[in-house]
């Protein structure tokens, strides 16, 4: 039984989609507009102006589902947790890590480390926190 995240972004869920679009090769499986649900909304559900923000997406990135939304209550927090993302070489973690940090704040340098040849972690302009590792496999 997979593990899917759901990330809330307040506003900025499109503009998310086309960033992990570009920086990593997703593909939007599903985006839908809280103005575009078959059934009414319960009154309230959708704040003033986020009616044709994002209700839900879907997102596959390699092997990989990311979901996520506009949340009409306020700024996301994204705190105790970090997406991880395995590269199969140092070129192509730095490539994805620079993407990443575009606008965004590095919290670790990608370097060589104890347990991997090519480390790092980076908050993406979201707030959302990623680690790269290349395996030593």
């Amino acid at each position: 039984m997979p593990i899917t995240p759901y990330l809330f972004f307040n506003g900025r869920a499109e503009e998310a989609a086309e960033f992990y679009r570009d920086a990593l090769g997703a593909t939007v499986l599903m985006l839908m507009r809280y103005s575009e649900s078959p059934e009414p909304l319960p009154p309230g559900m959708v704040a003033p102006g986020f009616e044709n923000k994002v209700m839900h997406m879907t997102l596959q990135i390699g092997d990989a589902t990311l979901m996520g939304a506009d949340d009409c209550t306020g700024q996301p927090v994204f705190q105790g947790f970090s997406l991880s993302l395995s590269p199969p070489d140092a070129a192509s973690a730095q490539r994805l890590f620079d993407k990443l940090a575009s606008g965004g704040q590095v919290k670790m340098p990608l370097d060589k480390t104890f347990f991997s040849p090519c480390f790092g972690m980076v908050a993406d302009r979201f707030g959302v926190g990623w680690m790269i590792i290349v395996d030593t496999a």
